[in-house]
């Protein structure tokens, strides 16, 4: 038995140190990948707040009695509920003429990897709702 255990210990000896080079080399690329991950998750994540914020505000605003304000306050409220995170200091623009409205909301993503600036950008547009009596006899 004690024969067999030297031949493993020798058999081991030759590798000494080469776990260590290779987790050197190999660690700083994996955490590097997860990050790398993280942050587009963050994007994303970012991108559909965005998204959501413009919708609410397309939908406040286009209403028959829709202004540019309502849209203005709802999507400010959405983004003030869920942008803290993900979205750093979001734009929200807001337009509307007498036939449809637009929406813009701009951003940057919460950085993950020092010096990544990741933009975010989202827009919703659609005609404002009227009222069109019945004239049909």
């Amino acid at each position: 038995m004690r024969a067999l255990a030297d031949r493993v210990r020798g058999a081991l000896r030759g590798d000494r140190g080469e776990v260590t080079v290779e987790l050197v080399i190999a660690t700083p690329l994996l955490l590097l990948a997860l990050l790398t991950i993280i942050q587009f998750a963050v994007w994303s994540h970012a991108t559909h707040v965005a998204q959501a914020a413009a919708s609410q505000a397309l939908a406040a605003a286009r209403t028959h009695n829709g202004t540019t304000r309502s849209g203005q306050v709802a999507g400010q409220r959405l983004l003030d509920e869920l942008a803290a995170g993900p979205l750093r200091d979001p734009q929200l623009a807001v337009s509307r003429d007498a036939s449809s409205v637009a929406v813009s909301v701009h951003g940057e993503a919460t950085p993950v990897l020092p010096g990544v600036r990741l933009h975010v950008h989202a827009e919703a547009s659609g005609e404002v709702e009227r009222f069109v009596p019945d004239t049909a006899p």
